[in-house]
């Protein structure tokens, strides 16, 4: 089939190159009427679509941003992404979502890809063992921010909830609620921020309210071994009264493991969850939740990247942009 290009439009409707090239960009405000209709019709009649590679190269930019999940079945990561792409629309940028399985491997070969296809920046969502690449982005100033992670050797700036408040919160309710046995569950460690800070707020919110801090009531684990987690600590010669989910879908798993042994939230168990998931509000008994504020998050990270590819700051300038968590209390404690 032979190649419809602009030229080809331009002689079909009988305009010059740049009238088609004007009417492509949104620039027609001194363009009759008639030659509008004309440039229109002929863009249809030929099924012309325009040579995005091309013009990339030309303005060298592919107005593509790429966004880079530890999970994407994470609540917080679905909500994150739809707030950058609704600051992307409205810059006309177009977004390419990939999935990295908390994979540092995986993660790499993504970077790589994105940055082969010439994508004016990346937002990451980083595993945190690839310091390296990283870096590598920042000594090439290449526009990056992080979301939800940190990393104390790299100087990229990141937008994150307090993740030790959240735990803080969630804890400080379970006590005002008279529970003084109290657990917390979250994924594996593998050196993430956010599973050590929730972790710490934990221990610190006991701490501060005379409480003794049972190391048994604290489960780092894989989600398929959640429900595990849940039966070994219910065995325990004084099992808890009460436990936090370190995120949406450890939350999942503990809710799933308590039904079927038939236990009764908050009756035989309290619990209270970090991050929201869609069916709060209406489990029975309605679930209370810490929620991150995941819009603000995704919409501070895009902004904040769209800078830096516009050159409105030092691409590699290190700073925390801290969001507070708010705790929503319903009856699940």
């Amino acid at each position: 089939m032979k190649t419809i290009t602009m030229a080809t439009v331009a002689q079909h409707a009988q305009v010059s190159k740049s009238t088609v090239s004007h009417f492509l960009n949104g620039r027609y405000s001194h363009m009759s009427d008639e030659t509008k209709k004309r440039v229109e019709k002929s863009i249809k009649e030929l099924d012309y679509r325009p040579n995005i590679l091309a013009r990339s190269l030309k303005q060298k930019t592919t107005t593509t941003i790429g966004v880079i999940v530890a999970n994407s079945l994470h609540t917080f990561s679905a909500q994150v992404i739809r707030s950058i792409e609704d600051i992307c629309n409205k810059a006309d940028f177009h977004l390419i979502v990939c999935n990295a399985d908390n994979d540092s491997i995986k993660e790499q070969k993504y970077i790589d890809m994105l940055r082969a296809k010439q994508v004016d920046g990346m937002i990451i969502l980083p595993t945190g063992h690839n310091e390296a690449i990283y870096n590598d982005m920042v000594d090439s100033n290449y526009p990056v921010v992080f979301v939800d992670r940190t990393l104390p050797n790299v100087a990229i700036p990141s937008v994150m909830v307090n993740n030790e408040m959240a735990s803080r919160l969630a804890v400080q309710h379970f006590i005002d609620s008279g529970y003084r046995k109290i657990s917390i569950i979250t994924n594996e460690i593998d050196a993430i921020a956010p599973r050590i800070e929730r972790i710490v707020g934990y221990k610190k919110t006991l701490d501060s309210n005379g409480l003794k801090i049972e190391e048994d009531y604290i489960k780092a684990l894989e989600i398929q071994h959640v429900q595990q987690g849940v039966k070994e600590l219910l065995e325990l010669e004084e099992p808890p009264q009460a436990i936090l989910a370190g995120n949406d879908l450890t939350l999942i798993e503990i809710l799933k493991y308590l039904k079927s042994q038939n236990l009764k939230i908050p009756k035989d168990m309290a619990v209270i969850g970090i991050d929201d998931v869609s069916f709060a509000s209406f489990f029975e008994p309605a679930l209370t939740i810490v929620e991150q504020p995941a819009f603000d998050i995704g919409k501070k990270a895009a902004e904040l990247l769209m800078g830096k590819i516009q050159k409105e700051g030092q691409v590699g300038q290190s700073k925390m942009y801290l969001f507070e968590p708010e705790l929503v209390i319903r009856n699940s404690c």
